[in-house]
This record gives structure tokens, C-alpha cells and sequence, in this order.
């Protein structure tokens, strides 16, 4: 085992402590960011676009002249034979195969090989679509991601103002209990006030333990989305709740209709489906395919022979194709891909139907929200002045201790309503922003 290295400090330094990096702001774009490279289901659809555009690529080749440039040595045993090919030529060996020009061939030539079909020029715009749908798809993630993360962010939020709102509770409660305490000392209130009171402080005190529990695991959720481990610390930069304006119905129809990535991937899904059943029926018409052969093809490996013969040249040749009998596995392809386009062209019906809808819910859900903030904040303000009202009262013999806590009660509950409507008001806004791509 290595012996363990000790830096010992000369004497008269002083050893300071290793720093630690403060803990990040995270603004809610910063956590967006920070998910798109944590997240595994935003980078499947990453690699699934990477893919995508490589089959592209791959069915744009397929229309292009291949190049080989081929290498061969062919043995082939003698008969026992004679063969001499012209006058004045060595007399070789004849093979035994006759398919093989000598007993000993050398073969090293450079091919280049061009095949046309229709069903090529369709898989190319099939790929081609496919590859749209993909650029789609990612931004769709990408939204969803946006929305698992807002929310993620807003649900923070609010759990931290809840912390916040239940310590002050707490605190107005111990507040009354010392009240109690000092007024029964002079004995103008009863030991059942300070005993109201207590039960009030103890039930406030539990809250707050529940509130900082939700808290510590709304982060540890966050967290788990933009951080390689969730515990590391960070502090949110947008906990004051401050919402922005809402766009008008109009702006959010024209971002909605031009902006939608899943209107996109089912246009694009069902232009895949159409150029399949293009490639199916290619499969009824003809191939037509060229090659072309530079090179030695000879018993000698050189550009000449025996009296100066050329073993340097070329050769040709076009084929062209035409189906006639595969027992109807064509017409099953082009069946098949019949199919999936009329799935497709049923998809996207119901993806418009979906947009039109999820428009008018997310929107109807942000208005509403945005217009109870006011209302809300209203409450919150009044129950903490009835709050302070009552306190007063009680003091001059004017209320009870019942009346006290009941105003407690209120407040924290008011309080907690308005921030639990700007944290929804944000979450909607965030949904709206995200389907017209504002987010």
C-alpha cells in the first residue's frame, strides 16, 4: 500500500480553508438549460434527430456512383490441356473451370457502379420527411421538458413562500402565547387563554415542519432535473413571484398556429406515410443500373503480355429490370403503407382538434389566475391588518383568545392562497408560452 503524502505547513504560515464555490443562482432558464443536458428522454430524441438526418444522408447517397476498387488472385487447377490464345503466345495451361479465363488470373480493377430506381428517388423524400418529423419531435421534447421543469421550478417557489408564510405563523403564534402569558401575570385574562394560545403554537409548529419537509423535497425534484446530483445546493432567482403580463388571445391564436411543433411532426408523419406508399408502388416499375470496369483481368499481373498484348482496359454494361412475379408481397407493401398513411392522416386531425383545445384551456386557465391575483393579494392584506386589529383588541379586553386564533388562522391561509395563485398563475403562463413557443 502507498504511504499517504502530508503537506505539513512551514512554521509561522497559517493553513486557511479550501473555499467552496458559492452556491449557483438559478434563473428559470438557467434550470431549462441545465436540463436539456441531464435529462435522457430530451437526449433520445437528440440522437433520434441525429439518426434521422443520417438516414437522409444515407438515401441521398444511394442515388450517387459507387467506386470499388477491386483486388483478386483466382487458382485454378489444369486439366492436363494446351490453350494458346494467339499466334505467337506461350501455350498455357487450361483450367479446369471454364468459367476461369487461366490457371493462374489476376484481377485489379476500378468499378464504378450506378443503379437507379424509383423506389430510390422515394426513400429519399421519404428520409427526408422522416427527418422533418424529427426536428419536430425534438422540439417537442424539448416543450415537454420546458413544462416538467417550469413546473418543477414554480412548485419550488411556492414551497419555499409556504416556508416562509408558516415561520411567520409560527411566529405571530409565539407572539400571542408570550401576550397571554404576560396579561395572565397581571391577571387580567385566564390560564385557558395562555393554554388557547399554546395549542395554536403547537399546531402552527407542525405545519411549518411539514411545509420545510414539502419544501426540501420539491428541491430535491428540481434538483434531480438539472443537477448531476440532486443535493447539490443552489438558490432560485425568481422567488419573489413577480408574474409578467399575459399576452392577448390574439397573439397567443398567431404564435399557436405558426409555432407548434406537434402540428409540425404530424404534417411531417404523414408526408413519411405518403412517400412510403410512393416506394411501395415504385416496386411495379423497372431498375436501371450501369457499370463500368477499368483494369487488369489476366494470367499476368502488367499492364501488357507476352508480345505486347494490352492487359489494361475496360468493359461495360446496363441492365434494366423489370418485375414481373413476386406473388403479391408488392401489393401487401403498398397495402401496408396505405394503412399507416391513413393512421397518420387521422392523427393529425385529432393533433389539430388537440392544439385548438389545450389553446383554449391553457389560456382560459392564465386568465383566470391572472385576474384573482389582485383579489388575492386584497385578502391576504385584509386578514393580516383583521389579524393585527384582533391582537389589539384582545389587549384591551375587546376579544378572546378564540377570536385571536381563528384571525391567525386566517391570515396564514390567506397568505398561503396568494402565493399558492401567482405559483399557478405562472405555471399557466408557462404552458400558454410553451405551446406558442414563447418558452
Amino acid at each position: 500500500m502507498a504511504a499517504a503524502i502530508s503537506v505539513i505547513p512551514a512554521l509561522g504560515q497559517t493553513v486557511k480553508p479550501a473555499a467552496q464555490s458559492p452556491a449557483p443562482i438559478i434563473t428559470l432558464q438557467d434550470a431549462i438549460a441545465r436540463a436539456e443536458v441531464n435529462d435522457p428522454a430530451y437526449a433520445t430524441s437528440v440522437s433520434d434527430r441525429g439518426v434521422a438526418h443520417l438516414d437522409r444522408g444515407i438515401s441521398r447517397s444511394a442515388l450517387l456512383p459507387v467506386v470499388t476498387y477491386h483486388n483478386q488472385y483466382l487458382y485454378t487447377q489444369p486439366n492436363g490441356l494446351k490453350i494458346q490464345p494467339y499466334e505467337g503466345a506461350r501455350a498455357e495451361d487450361a483450367p479446369v473451370f471454364i468459367a476461369n479465363n487461366a490457371v493462374h488470373e489476376y484481377i485489379s480493377q476500378g468499378m464504378v457502379t450506378e443503379t437507379l430506381s424509383p423506389s430510390a428517388f422515394a426513400d429519399l423524400k421519404r428520409t427526408g420527411a422522416a427527418a422533418a418529423k424529427a426536428d419536430a419531435d425534438l422540439e417537442v421534447a424539448r416543450r415537454n421538458l420546458v413544462v416538467t421543469v417550469a413546473t418543477a421550478y414554480f412548485t419550488l417557489v411556492a414551497e419555499e413562500a409556504s416556508v416562509r408564510i408558516a415561520q411567520h405563523a409560527a411566529d405571530e403564534a409565539q407572539s400571542f402565547v408570550d401576550l397571554t402569558q404576560k396579561l395572565e401575570n397581571g391577571r387580567e385574562v385566564a390560564h385557558a387563554d395562555v393554554v388557547k394560545a399554546d395549542l395554536g403554537l403547537q399546531q402552527h409548529q407542525r405545519e411549518l415542519a411539514d411545509t420545510r419537509l414539502a419544501a426540501e423535497k420539491a428541491r430535491l425534484d428540481l434538483g434531480t432535473l438539472i443537477f448531476p446530483d440532486p443535493r447539490a445546493p443552489y438558490t432560485l432567482a425568481d422567488s419573489d413571484l413577480v408574474p409578467p403580463a399575459l399576452p392577448t388571445r390574439e397573439e397567443s391564436d398567431a404564435a399557436a398556429s405558426k409555432n407548434n411543433p406537434e402540428l409540425k411532426s404530424a404534417l411531417a408523419a404523414l408526408r413519411v406515410t405518403r412517400e412510403a406508399v410512393s416506394s411501395a408502388r415504385a416496386a411495379y416499375l423497372p431498375t436501371f443500373s450501369m457499370n463500368y470496369t477499368y483494369g487488369v483481368d489476366a494470367s499476368q499481373f502488367d499492364a501488357n503480355g507476352p508480345d505486347n498484348a494490352h492487359n489494361l482496359g475496360f468493359s461495360a454494361f446496363a441492365n434494366l429490370d423489370f418485375p414481373v412475379w413476386d406473388w403479391f408481397a408488392t401489393h401487401d407493401r403498398v397495402k401496408q403503407s396505405e394503412l399507416k398513411q391513413k393512421a397518420a392522416q387521422t392523427q393529425l386531425t385529432y393533433t389539430q382538434k388537440k392544439l385548438i383545445a389545450n389553446l383554449d384551456e391553457y389560456y382560459n386557465e392564465a386568465k383566470v389566475a391572472n385576474d384573482e391575483l389582485a383579489s388575492l393579494n386584497l385578502s391576504a392584506q385584509t386578514a393580516e391588518d383583521s389579524l393585527r386589529l384582533t391582537k389589539l383588541r384582545y389587549s384591551a379586553g375587546e376579544a378572546t383568545a378564540l377570536e385571536v386564533v381563528d384571525a391567525e388562522n386566517a391570515a396564514t391561509q390567506a397568505e398561503t392562497a396568494s402565493a399558492d395563485g401567482a405559483v399557478r398563475y405562472r405555471v399557466a403562463l408557462a404552458n400558454l408560452q410553451t405551446l406558442t413557443g414563447a418558452l
